[in-house]
């Protein structure tokens, strides 16, 4: 969304809405878990900026440490996003399989470090055809289906032909292997540290084949938020692509150890009958993927009842304590969705403006 630019200083009550509001103190406590948590082990996280869409927001977890001094991107257009904000290590953890992007992904090789997942011999050797005409090298990682069903390999022989594939081309440099899983609903610890070694092992079982007939596995990027604090208690993980943390969203509110940062801020329109609050804040700034709504923040007895484009329904049990003119916070159950509607990032401390970030790579889909 289209937005006025704030001043710092200026006061949360006084902000126009909606508006895509990051508590600071909540975010760089976010980012020191990281650093703290990675301080001392070989497992690194490598930030999953699908979430973010900002360069500014990516060096301020990179400075606070624990990463491995890049981040992953979703597509070649966020890529390249982050190459122009000044970040020179980059993964993309999907296929890159057109002539045209794997040529864009080779321009950015000329400026920064850049791995991509591939999952077959063709697309293996398109990027090496584009690369050694570019003079350039991509490095590539196997992408391993742990449980999610969509890209990568299904079989540990199918890896260990690849990576003989990928060692053997010009132009690639063959790093290791990833995969991504996910976990739905609410799990508890105990639940998160049974599965997520499980999917995890069978990207470790892939790696020990590689090693095994000779060819050095140096890369293996595995789990996301919910196994951040697992990937450093498993031995031969390297890097973790976590994007949900920073910012965090209401769908993973049982990672307790992070706080909510990234939130909307609404205004109370109308209150067209006991019960009910109309705000300013629909699905044009908000996300609801399979009619996941967002939750408001801080009013007891207000829930969200639905959403359309440009307002959303509030309803009370009781009387509604909300009038018109109220402000609110919603927090979104999809976060990355959401920040894709925005322009910029309005982060506040102490209740005003301290800073503005704009999110550089919103739009990107190519």
């Amino acid at each position: 969304m289209e937005n006025y630019r704030p001043l710092v200083g200026t006061r949360i009550e006084d902000l126009d809405t909606p508006c895509l509001l990051v508590e600071i103190d909540a975010l760089e406590r976010n980012y020191q878990l990281i650093a703290d948590t990675y301080r001392d082990t070989e497992c690194k996280m490598r930030a999953h900026i699908k979430n973010l869409k900002s360069p500014m927001l990516a060096h301020m977890q990179i400075r606070a440490g624990g990463t491995v001094g890049g981040v992953c991107a979703a597509k070649v257009s966020e890529a390249e996003a982050m190459v122009d904000g000044g970040i020179d290590d980059i993964l993309i953890p999907n296929q890159v399989v057109t002539r045209d992007k794997i040529a864009r992904l080779c321009a950015l090789a000329k400026q920064a470090s850049i791995m991509v997942a591939a999952d077959n011999t063709d697309n293996l050797q398109a990027i090496s055809e584009v690369a050694d005409a570019m003079g350039v090298t991509i490095g590539v990682v196997i992408e391993v289906d742990t449980q999610m069903q969509r890209a990568g390999i299904r079989a540990t022989e199918q890896g260990v032909a690849l990576a003989k594939v990928a060692a053997s081309l010009p132009g690639v440099a063959f790093k290791g292997v990833m995969s991504h899983q996910t976990l739905p609903g609410q799990p508890d610890r105990e639940t998160r540290f049974i599965e997520g070694p499980r999917f995890i092992q069978k990207t470790l079982d892939v790696k020990d084949a590689i090693e095994a007939v000779g060819i050095p596995v140096e890369v293996v990027s595995a789990g996301e938020s919910w196994t951040y604090d697992i990937c450093p208690t498993i031995p031969g993980v390297t890097e973790v692509e976590g994007g949900t943390y920073a910012l965090m969203s209401h769908a993973y509110a049982y990672m307790e150890d992070f706080e909510f940062a990234g939130k909307i801020l609404g205004t109370v329109t109308s209150t067209p009958r006991p019960g009910v609050a109309i705000g300013d804040t629909g699905s044009r700034c908000l996300a609801s993927p399979s009619g996941v709504l967002p939750e408001l923040e801080g009013v007891d007895g207000v829930r969200v009842d639905s959403l359309a484009a440009n307002h959303i329904v509030l309803k009370s049990e009781g009387d509604m304590p909300l009038k018109v003119g109220d402000k609110f916070l919603l927090i979104s159950g999809q976060q990355d969705i959401m920040v894709n509607r925005w322009d910029q990032f309005v982060g506040v401390r102490n209740g005003a403006v301290e800073a503005v970030w704009d999110i550089t790579a919103r739009g990107c889909h190519n």
